[in-house]
């Protein structure tokens, strides 16, 4: 947005919790205010978004609501990356009547799949065809010449979501008609393999509901519908062993968590033996070698460490297990992210089965300008110009699955560097009596 607020005649207001902060972010940019500004002080925030013509909210999800009501009650648009709630689905009348745009899930994941995704979709639907397959795969990564541990993977964005991924539910989709589920237990056991040109194989493991856009993207009567998390292929096996063990629980607090050593916080879900050492006991729980690469995995985390204190107090398993993982797994300052991208689409037209894959892979530059920040940020920055520019004009609360969204956005898109590459490939049919 600061790149383009000369050509634009733009003057940005960043407002943070922390006036140091909002000034680091626009480093003494000419079109820019920073603004201290605590959201939960209602006459403080009114006033600051009364002064806008449009809202960027990137607060967490949950509190995009009280922003909402105050963009309906001064007639201003809002732009945010995160899921449409509940919440924000009953301004939907509210906005429209007041020809206001509420756009969500303008990031990358929702975001940037949702409208790669339709733009195809639609291709397909204006030539005749009928969909049946629908496969969506995302993942962050590490980019190849910063993929330096057994694991092949790098915190890129928050650090909970990867912990807890998956919990909450079996995960469900859709296969030849047949409902599918997995449970939790089970899930990062259950993964698909994929290749993408240049970058190897990978694997995907389910998301937990991959019905959701079903009706949104108008797929109710397709045959199979799927989507799943892009990791580098071992790295589910791997992670299965701290499910297994119970490291990944969110539930309960662990008694004098503060004081736990990394040895102590692993010995807890280890049973007791008057010889045994921790490494053996859980060798022999988890049924691994100690020439095993998935052990290797473990010492490379430091887990067994007796010296290193936990220092959370009142913390949870998963609390626990995302401080030792950031200890390994945090981006160095030169490190490069990696975003990878992977649609499948099966069709039938005129009779005959056919397939389109689309792959996208985006590689940052560093640990602050990573490719995670740039396909989230983008696509808003890009809406949000748009939306001024009457650009988009449909009100209302909305994901960017339309034309009039999808098309410049994705459009401007490829100048950053963020492309789509589509192949025509056979289609994977399936043979619905083994399914």
């Amino acid at each position: 947005m600061l790149s383009k607020s000369e050509s634009e005649r733009l003057h940005i207001v960043v407002a943070d919790l922390s006036l140091a902060l909002a000034e680091k972010k626009i480093n003494n940019h000419p079109n820019a205010t920073p603004i201290a500004l605590n959201i939960f002080d209602t006459e403080e925030r009114k006033a600051a978004i009364e002064k806008t013509s449009i809202v960027i909210s990137m607060l967490p999800a949950h509190l995009h609501i009280e922003i909402a009501k105050d963009c309906l009650q001064f007639k201003k648009h809002l732009v945010t990356a995160s899921y449409v709630s509940d919440a924000m689905l009953q301004l939907d009348e509210e906005a429209r009547k007041s020809n206001l745009i509420f756009m969500n899930e303008i990031g990358l994941d929702p975001g940037i799949d949702h409208m790669s995704a339709m733009k195809v979709i639609d291709e397909i639907r204006a030539k005749g065809g009928k969909m049946l397959l629908f496969e969506s795969f995302c993942g962050g990564l590490v980019a190849p010449e910063s993929d330096n541990n057994l694991w092949n993977y790098k915190f890129t964005w928050a650090p909970r979501n990867v912990v807890l991924a998956g919990q909450g539910g079996a995960a469900k989709f859709i296969q030849e008609g047949t409902y599918k589920y997995i449970p939790y237990g089970t899930l990062f056991r259950r993964t698909e393999f994929l290749e993408v040109e240049g970058y190897g194989k990978f694997e995907a493991y389910s998301n937990r509901d991959s019905l959701k856009y079903r009706s949104i993207y108008g797929l109710d009567d397709i045959l199979t519908l799927y989507r799943g998390t892009i990791r580098r292929v071992g790295f589910s096996k791997a992670w299965n062993m701290f499910v297994q063990l119970g490291m990944t629980d969110d539930s309960y607090i662990m008694e004098d968590s503060e004081n736990m050593s990394y040895r102590q916080f692993t010995n807890s879900f280890l049973p007791y033996h008057p010889t045994d050492s921790v490494e053996i006991k859980m060798r022999l729980i988890l049924k691994i070698d100690q020439d095993d690469i998935m052990w290797d995995k473990l010492l490379e985390l430091d887990l067994f460490n007796p010296n290193k204190k936990v220092n959370l107090p009142n913390a949870t398993p998963a609390q626990i297990l995302e401080k030792i993982l950031t200890d390994s797994w945090t981006l160095e300052p030169d490190d490069k992210d990696m975003i990878v991208m992977y649609h499948k689409f099966g069709y039938e037209l005129n009779g005959e089965k056919r397939q389109i894959d689309s792959k996208m892979v985006c590689i940052g530059d560093d640990q602050t300008y990573t490719a995670m920040a740039k396909t989230v940020g983008l696509p808003v920055a890009i809406a949000t110009l748009l939306i001024l520019n009457g650009k988009i004009t449909t009100p209302g609360v909305q994901l960017p699955i339309n034309r009039e969204v999808y098309l410049p956005i994705l459009e401007e898109l490829e100048s950053y560097g963020v492309v789509f590459y589509e192949q025509n490939m056979p289609y994977f049919g399936y043979n619905p009596d083994l399914f």
